[in-house]
């Protein structure tokens, strides 16, 4: 029972439904509260107490959008833009902190108090309005870390006994083996055998067809996510088993297995998913995630079935890594990457990652390792407007299905000609 109500909690949505709705709720009862204490019932004093709160809040919400757009813009704190709607949510936290502090210097006793009160309320309102902006914690376990999905381990699975096209054939008959009615995501440690890199647990998405008692060899997904980021956190916020399970709920069971490795080892440190001297996170992603999942899955050997794709960093090593081996992925889908390896400038990581070899580090440029091959096939709202048309069109690619609309009539892509 009590696991019952722990799981139920941890699910509950930050984006959508009670959560949001209670916090912007009391957050702005309360708020309408304290101004009319201080229109009607505050200490009168030389400057009205409102008055007084308004001109804070508004010094507040300018100094506040200032800092913002100079970390953001600027200066890059963060790397890339924050983007304006977050600037001004966080610049009308600022200014909302502002109103209440003054109000709180300005009324006494139980007045006082509701003024204090407001403030982690403003505080949580103001987060989780970046939060809905960037999608990025979905629910209140992705905030604390909770991982909510079973171990591989949990479930039989079998290797490939037909085609995809045989598949679809016998599903033409309506002779389909037995399957669950969705796909899972599960957890799995991928064994580290030729890299020796220390990664965390990967998460798998298994589409219905691969739980089947006789599974086609399925196209593979490799998707990583950004830094700081947690594969984990990449199937929450990309929405990964609900898009895959609407997909095959509409391809007789068919959808791509989904892999997301961790290519970093920890939140806090970036590996550029690169052979370094801090680890070899390019051996990991490219042979021992892809050797664990061909001989343990029923995953397709093909380069023509595999993708790689990535959000921010993971965006940065799709375009690194894809063009590296064209000889085990055949497509790739980065969202909001950058144009080359970045933690620091160049000569820093030539020195701390490559051991003062600026070839090395040269060798993971994009646009040089594509040059050196020949070729080439910031938020997660943008991720999902990315890979729902890049999941149809490699649905279409590797023979899950036809793809039904051009990619113009997808929401929020535009097509450059």
């Amino acid at each position: 029972m009590e696991d019952s109500v722990w799981k139920t909690v941890m699910g509950l949505s930050l984006i959508r439904g009670i959560v949001p709705r209670t916090l912007f709720g009391l957050t702005a009862v309360a708020a309408i509260i304290l101004i009319g204490i201080l229109a009607f019932g505050g200490r009168r004093r030389r400057t009205h107490p409102l008055v007084a709160s308004l001109v804070a809040a508004a010094l507040a919400g300018t100094g506040g959008l200032l800092a913002t757009w100079l970390m953001s813009d600027v200066f890059m704190v963060f790397g890339v833009s924050l983007g304006w709607p977050v600037i001004l949510t966080v610049a009308g936290g600022f200014a909302g902190l502002g109103f209440v502090l003054a109000a709180a210097v300005t009324l006494r006793g139980a007045r006082r108090a509701l003024a204090v009160v407001l403030v982690p309320l403003v505080l949580a309102s103001t987060a989780l309005g970046v939060d809905l902006i960037y999608g990025e914690y979905r629910t209140i376990g992705n905030l604390v870390g909770y991982t909510p999905y079973p171990p591989l381990g949990s479930v039989t699975v079998r290797k490939a006994s037909m085609s995809v096209g045989e598949w679809r054939d016998k599903a033409r008959k309506g002779a389909l083996p037995s399957m669950p009615d969705s796909g899972k995501v599960f957890a799995v440690d991928i064994p580290n055998t030729e890299s020796k890199f220390k990664a965390r647990k990967a998460m798998v998405y298994l589409p219905p067809a691969a739980l089947s008692d006789r599974p086609p060899a399925l196209p593979v997904m490799e998707l990583l996510a950004g830094q700081p980021g947690s594969p984990g956190r990449l199937i929450d916020a990309g929405n990964i088993a609900a898009t895959m399970n609407a997909y095959a709920a509409e391809h007789d069971g068919l959808a791509p297995i989904v892999l997301a490795p961790d290519q970093n080892g920890s939140a806090t440190h970036n590996s550029l998913c690169a052979d370094t001297t801090r680890g070899n996170a390019e051996t990991y992603l490219t042979k021992d995630v892809v050797n664990w999942a061909t001989t343990t899955l029923p995953a397709a050997k093909s380069a023509r079935m595999w993708a790689m794709g990535g959000f921010s960093q993971g965006g940065t090593c799709t375009t690194q890594l894809v063009p590296r081996h064209p000889d085990i992925y055949g497509a790739m889908l980065p969202v909001d990457g950058e144009l080359e390896p970045t933690d620091g400038s160049v000569e820093t990581m030539v020195r701390r990652y490559f051991a003062g070899d600026r070839k090395a580090y040269d060798r993971q440029v994009p646009v040089n390792a594509i040059a050196a091959t020949g070729t080439a096939d910031h938020d997660w709202h943008a991720v999902q407007a990315v890979w729902n048309p890049g999941l149809d069109w490699f649905g279409a690619r590797t023979g899950l299905g036809e793809m039904t609309k051009s990619l113009e009539e997808y929401p929020q892509v535009e097509v450059l000609q």
